[in-house]
């Protein structure tokens, strides 16, 4: 293995370490949230709420900039750093700029922010998510200045401390739900949304640290007419949106979601949390180190090449996701929600949505991947494009399956909330088959082979089928909390798919098998 393949894989490690850590104790965040608030009218206040400054925040902050940024400030260091950091500080003095502004307009019409993106809440429900909303509007400019931060970071492949920086937020929310409670679940949502601010505070502070070393030569400045200035804003607008789709299509299931029965945005927000999980732990640690190596690649044969080998490795944690979301997932729902007002009931709920959401999975993260390689070749349009495609194809279908469909068919409105994530798995698909048509014009990848696919689905697909038969046997036993009896069956998944991918030879498994055998004590004769 290369020098430059070992550096990728060790970004993607680091980054996915980071992620993994910020989403454990996000579940412990959902967790707290679900028991005090459920499936309530408080509880899709307070998701769809965090749904809008996290709307502005991704779009601004870690989607767009990102993606316009990273390439050009990675590409330029190499050559000239101090020409780097002149241009970042100009970016980041438009960034506070831009996103001061946008605060302050939020503020001052969310009331018509509400009414467009949730119009189904009315009375008492739609006062206090005005209530809500303000208060995290402040949050959103320092949030989207910690993912500025992270551009920076990330280019020096300093990938850890930015990508578990959420955790302080998550850890905020948390301390204030045990230390400033209130009996009126509405008040409660609140206080949550206040501890949310501060923990956007603790986001951005800790990664100050680390970027202390590299603000030399970074001066706050208005000099737009650097040509490097030029290029990050001339793809912003297409990245916007390519980047930012997933968030766009959020905005338009809480949209549709706020007409269902109540706690239907809520079941799609504890859904979302773990359909969401696969690609941001792996689908975003391997796209942020490649975009980094593609960035700086010479030859567009090394893109295809660094390519290649994060399509494969995506594949290898991908598949065994979507079969756990189809075959366990209110094993998954019940491990993490299930407690307090937060019933079984509701964890099967939770299964639909997560079922649904996994038909697209593998086409969502293969298709970032996709969008990052477009990146790397300075082509943000052919995203852009695609993009507005997906979107509009996810807006239809969750009309037709969740509003119209119910109508004039006996649809049960579990099923109908379901509809919801069907919907933007076939947008998901439909993207990432026009990516990959588009992008195989351009440069040489090779396909995954069908033997290595087989390999994978059939293993977990034996792990999925034991994991519910433990699962059904041990969920009745009174005496076993559902978390442990749920534990027990991931674990005979997760064993059972690594021991026949072994058994079949894939070499994720044979490496990762190895690693752990070094590991263990040996006994000596």
């Amino acid at each position: 293995m290369t020098k430059k393949a070992k550096a990728s894989r060790s970004g993607a490690l680091i980054v996915g370490a980071g992620i993994l850590l910020s989403r454990l104790i996000g579940f412990l965040r959902e967790r707290v949230v679900a028991h005090y608030l459920g499936t309530t009218d408080a509880a899709d206040v307070f998701r769809a709420a965090l749904r809008i400054p996290n709307l502005l925040q991704n779009l601004f902050g870690e989607g767009a900039m990102s993606a316009s940024f990273i390439p050009v400030y990675a590409n330029l260091h190499e050559k000239d750093p101090k020409e780097a950091a002149r241009v970042a500080g100009i970016i980041g003095t438009m960034l506070a700029l831009l996103t001061s502004v946008l605060v302050l307009l939020g503020f001052l019409f969310t009331p018509q922010l509400v009414d467009l993106i949730i119009p189904g809440f009315d009375g008492e429900k739609r006062e206090v998510a005005i209530s809500l909303v303000r208060i995290l509007f402040p949050g959103i400019g320092l949030l989207v200045l910690s993912a500025f931060c992270l551009g920076v970071l990330n280019s020096h492949r300093k990938f850890f401390v930015p990508y578990a920086a959420p955790v302080l937020w998550s850890g905020a929310i948390i301390a204030t739900a045990f230390f400033w409670q209130n009996p009126n679940a509405y008040i409660f949502a609140e206080h949550l949304a206040w501890g949310a601010v501060a923990g956007s505070f603790l986001q951005l502070a800790v990664q100050i640290f680390p970027l202390w070393p590299h603000l030399d030569g970074m001066k706050l400045s208005l000099n737009w007419r650097s040509e490097h200035v030029r290029t990050v804003f001339t793809r912003f607008i297409p990245s916007l949106f390519s980047r930012g789709v997933v968030q766009i299509s959020a905005y338009f299931e809480s949209l549709i979601a706020s007409y269902l029965q109540t706690g239907a945005v809520a079941n799609i927000g504890y859904a979302q949390l773990l359909a969401t999980l696969p690609s941001s732990l792996f689908g975003s640690s391997i796209a942020a180190s490649k975009l980094v190596d593609m960035s700086v690649a010479e030859q567009r044969a090394e893109i295809g090449r660094n390519l290649t080998q994060g399509m494969r490795q995506l594949a290898y944690f991908i598949v065994p996701s979507s079969i756990a979301f189809l075959m366990i997932g209110h094993v998954l729902a019940a491990i993490l929600f299930q407690t307090g007002k937060f019933t079984a009931d509701d964890a099967r709920n939770v299964w639909l949505i997560l079922a649904a959401s996994a038909l697209g999975l593998m086409a969502s993260t293969q298709g970032r991947l996709l969008t990052t390689a477009f990146y790397a070749l300075k082509n943000t349009r052919t995203p852009f494009k695609y993009s507005v495609i997906r979107v509009s194809v996810s807006i239809v279908l969750a009309a037709l399956f969740s509003l119209y469909l119910p109508r004039i068919l006996p649809i049960p409105p579990n099923w109908a909330t379901a509809g919801i994530a069907m919907a933007s798995s076939f947008a998901g698909l439909t993207e990432y088959f026009l990516l990959r048509r588009a992008l195989s014009r351009d440069i040489s990848f090779e396909n995954l082979p069908p033997k290595y696919l087989g390999s994978l689905m059939l293993s977990a697909i034996v792990g999925g089928f034991a994991g519910y038969i433990v699962f059904y046997f041990t969920e009745p036993l009174t005496l076993i909390p559902v978390w442990i009896s749920g534990g027990f069956a991931v674990a005979t998944f997760g064993t059972i798919y690594l021991g026949l991918t072994v058994l079949f030879k894939v070499t994720e498994s044979e490496v990762l098998y190895q690693k752990v055998r070094r590991r263990l004590p040996m006994k000596r004769p």
